[in-house]
This record gives structure tokens, C-alpha cells and sequence, in this order.
């Protein structure tokens, strides 16, 4: 069997990062990933300002620390002032730029008003409370580089550059289809020996999570016939086909058989669980040069879940041109006794408890859904590790991998 870290060295590499890429609003590029390194064409802030409420002042005039300083001016935030003339201070608002001939900025709450005129009871150094032209981004500086995923910082950091409108990646074309007659929709009634189809909506909510465009054709009849039919038909305009079940050996099993007739397969065991088995190959898509790729997920429904988050999200970010694709891990102590580990690398489910260990659900098997509800992440345990209490475990929150 391959670890989890032989598995990603085969499937990354694979992933061609598309290539086409589209120009879109700014205020609609949440999530989208930038095809091109953004640089800024003025500095940040664009001249000196003030960063609180209070009085621009010249430094030297308040050396004593109980000057009376003539008020000569008010200036908000976006307005210019005039030169600061000796012995006076100009009002100013927090965000308004620093007038010429003042150095320093006194808060309001160390002056007195009287009149036109304002005491100072403080001995400002030059340059305090200001912030300086270009500290924060200097023009000509790339301030966010090729395949950045774009959060609501990124969006923020871009419009105070004023990029109105940002290069990205088109997003990923998914199809995404289920095999199984057992399956059924909720909402219909549930014959002897049925089951829902849960896998569907864990799926394409993690794939809605990755901003992929999706193309979902539902439950496939269990045929061989069938499914060579939707795999033919999914590959037409999209990336990659993402199903779940049917990649085992039995009879019953045809999405295998399948994607060999119409492509190209590699079966994969992976040394972790939940998981275990991955099928990852290519289907040739009509009148385009590149394949469609393909990724086969096992059924059951924590060992779907696991295995997109810790192969199918890092192989897509990949498509999307996105280098780190590693969640961020943290090291937690356990609050629990795991001593009977598996040869495997195992990912299990636990949550953060109020005393800032981790608590481990009592049902780690592959069918109990209920533990991605109830748990905050996973517990990557190495093969053979048994964990006793107190021990550090290394921790991936959920939040890491589904956003």
C-alpha cells in the first residue's frame, strides 16, 4: 500500500493547471484563484496621515509639554490643510493626511480646549501617532502573487491598492455522479434494503466549498453499459469526475471495468484510515486534446469524506494553481487513550474540549457519519502510534480543510 505522502507525490504532479483565465469584478472574486501576480501602482497610505482624533502639531512647539497653541485650521479625513505655521495646531480627524511643517500628532485626550486655542500637556516625539506614506505598500510592489487563493483580505488588500477588477483562473468544471441501486434520494421512501444517498451532498458541498463548477448526474444504475455511458458524457466539458463506490472487484462494481473501457485507470491502495482504496485516471474528452481526469472515492461515507479531504482537495487546489495545499496542522494534547492502533495511518475524529485538549468520539468507524458532526477535526496518527493520555497528537481542524 502507498502512505498518504507516496499518494500525493503520484496524484499532484498529474494535475495540469488550467489554463484558462477569465477577468472579473473585484467585489466578485471572492473564493476565484488569481492567474497573475497583482503589483500596486501607488504607495499605501499615499502620504503621510493620522492615525486618531486629535491635533497636528510641530514637536518643538510642545517641548515644554504644557504648550498654548493657537488653533489655525480643522482638517477631516480627505481634505488637504494648509502649512502649519510655528506656534499653532491644526485640528485633525483620524485618515486625514498630516499638513506640511507639522511632525507630530497629539490625541485629544491629553489637550484642553479654551477658544481658538488648545493646551497641549504632552511632549510628542516627531513622527508619533503617524503613519508614514508607503509603510504599508510601496508602489511597484507585488502584493499578491500568482494562484492566490483570494479570501476577503486579499479582496480587502487589493481594492486599497484600487485594482477594481482582478485576472483569475476559470474555475474547475466538475462532474460528479453516484453508483449504487441501494441508493435513494431523501424524500422518497426507502425500500427494503436502501439506503440515502448521503455522499452526494458531502460531496458536492465540499466541491461548492472549492469553488468548482459542478455537473451532477445523479445515482447511476448499477451497469456496466450505464456507466461507461456517464462517464462518456461527463468527461465532455469538464476537468475532472469525481464518483464514490463501485471501484472494488465485485460483480456489482462497474465503475472500474468502466473507466478502463473508456480510459485509462490506476488503482491505488492507500495506507490510511478511513480510505483505503482510490482509483485515479483519465477519460479522453471528444474534440479536446487533454483528458478528463478521474478520482474514484471509496463508499462508505467517512472514508468518502477523509478521502477528498486528504487527495481530492489538495489535487484540486493543484488544478486551480494553488502551491500550498497542505492544511495547517497543530500539535494538541490528548485527552483519551487510543492503544490498539492500526498498521495504517489513521485519521481519527476528535474536538477541541474547554481545557484545550482533544476528546476522541467513541465510534471511529467508517459508516458513522455523525462523527464529522460531532468532531472539529481530524487526529493524524502515524501507522502503529498508540496514543496515552497526555500525549501530543498532531491535530488538522476541519476548518483547514474545508475552506
Amino acid at each position: 500500500m502507498l502512505s498518504l505522502a507516496e499518494a500525493l507525490g503520484l496524484l499532484l504532479p498529474a494535475a495540469r493547471i488550467i489554463a484558462d483565465r477569465e477577468t472579473v469584478p473585484t467585489l466578485a472574486a471572492n473564493g476565484r484563484v488569481l492567474a497573475e501576480a497583482q503589483t500596486s501602482r501607488l504607495d499605501v497610505p499615499p502620504a503621510d496621515n493620522t492615525q486618531m482624533d486629535g491635533y497636528a502639531v510641530r514637536a518643538a512647539d510642545c517641548a515644554a509639554g504644557n504648550a498654548v497653541l493657537t488653533v489655525s485650521q480643522r482638517i477631516p479625513a480627505g481634505h488637504v490643510g494648509q502649512p502649519l505655521q510655528p506656534g499653532t495646531a491644526a485640528r485633525i480627524f483620524t485618515g486625514a493626511m498630516i499638513p506640511d511643517g507639522a511632525d507630530a500628532v497629539v490625541m485629544q485626550e491629553v489637550c484642553v480646549t479654551h477658544g481658538d486655542s488648545v493646551t497641549v500637556n504632552h511632549a510628542p516625539q516627531p513622527g508619533e501617532w503617524i503613519r508614514r506614506a508607503g509603510e504599508d505598500i510601496r508602489a511597484g510592489s507585488v502584493i499578491l502573487p500568482a494562484g492566490t487563493r483570494l479570501r476577503s483580505q486579499e479582496l480587502g488588500l487589493a481594492a486599497s491598492v484600487g485594482l477594481a477588477t482582478l485576472p483569475v483562473l476559470r474555475r474547475p468544471r466538475v462532474a460528479v455522479f453516484f453508483t449504487g441501486d441501494e441508493l435513494a434520494m431523501p424524500g422518497e421512501t426507502l425500500k427494503p434494503g436502501a439506503i440515502y444517498n448521503s455522499n452526494r451532498f458531502t460531496l458536492r458541498a465540499l466541491l461548492e466549498n472549492l469553488g468548482c463548477e459542478i455537473t451532477d448526474y445523479g445515482i447511476v444504475p448499477d451497469s456496466l453499459e450505464a456507466t461507461r455511458d456517464t462517464l462518456r458524457r461527463a468527461a465532455a466539458g469538464h476537468d475532472l469526475i469525481v464518483t464514490s463506490g463501485g471501484v472494488s472487484v465485485g460483480e456489482e462494481d462497474h465503475v472500474k471495468p468502466a473507466v478502463e473501457a473508456e480510459g485509462r485507470l490506476n488503482m491505488w491502495q492507500i495506507a490510511i484510515k478511513p480510505g483505503k482504496p482510490l482509483a485515479f485516471g483519465e477519460i479522453p474528452r471528444a474534440g479536446a486534446a487533454a483528458p478528463a481526469y478521474f478520482l474514484g472515492l471509496p463508499g462508505n461515507p467517512v472514508s468518502s469524506f477523509v478521502t477528498f479531504l486528504l487527495l481530492v482537495r489538495p489535487f484540486i487546489l493543484r488544478l486551480q494553481g494553488v502551491e500550498q495545499v497542505a492544511p495547517r496542522t497543530f500539535m494538541m494534547r490528548a485527552d483519551f487513550s487510543w492503544p490498539k492502533p492500526d498498521r495504517r495511518n489513521e485519521f481519527l475524529r476528535a474536538r477541541m474540549n474547554a481545557d484545550g485538549g482533544l476528546d476522541l468520539f467513541p465510534n471511529q468507524s467508517s459508516g458513522v457519519l455523525t462523527s464529522t458532526v460531532w468532531g472539529d477535526g481530524l487526529i493524524d496518527n502515524p501507522p502503529g502510534q498508540a496514543i496515552a493520555q497526555g500525549d501530543m497528537v498532531r491535530f488538522i481542524p476541519f476548518d483547514a480543510l474545508l475552506t
